[in-house]
């Protein structure tokens, strides 16, 4: 707590601003950039698992198809017409790659965080409570 000091029977509170150091400023600007790349890494997963969510349902739809009927399947920006078996095995490889794009970005989150979280121990260790580094989820 800082000291305080009277004068004429005023109590004044000394001076608590914390110099910031090129070092300290470095780190308080990769933590910044870190949360932002993390930010943006939610967005992309949480449309890595709706698109994920979509090819599950639409692997359980064509379940009600023939087999010997024609699927349209997409793929990049043209529609091919398969049969069942085919679109299914397709299907399922969208789905592979869509698992694995997303244990991809999980990992890297997990990374950032940690990063951040070391960041933050410093940075909460050199400031105390001058410097606010939460998010406000």
């Amino acid at each position: 707590m800082a000291a305080k000091a009277t004068t004429n029977g005023k109590v004044f509170k000394q001076d608590t601003d914390v110099h910031v150091t090129y070092e300290d400023q470095s780190k308080i600007n990769k933590f910044a950039k870190h949360n932002a790349k993390l930010e943006d890494l939610k967005d992309e997963l949480e449309t890595k698992k709706n698109d994920l969510k979509n090819l599950e349902e639409a692997a359980d739809e064509i379940e009600l198809f023939d087999e010997d009927e024609q699927i349209p399947f997409v793929v990049g920006e043209v529609f091919i017409s398969q049969n069942l078996s085919k679109t299914q095995e397709l299907l399922a490889e969208a789905k592979e790659k869509k698992n694995h794009e997303i244990k991809l970005i999980e990992e890297k989150c997990r990374e950032i965080q940690s990063l951040m979280a070391e960041l933050k121990a410093q940075l909460y260790h050199r400031f105390g409570s001058n410097i606010y580094l939460e998010n406000d989820e």
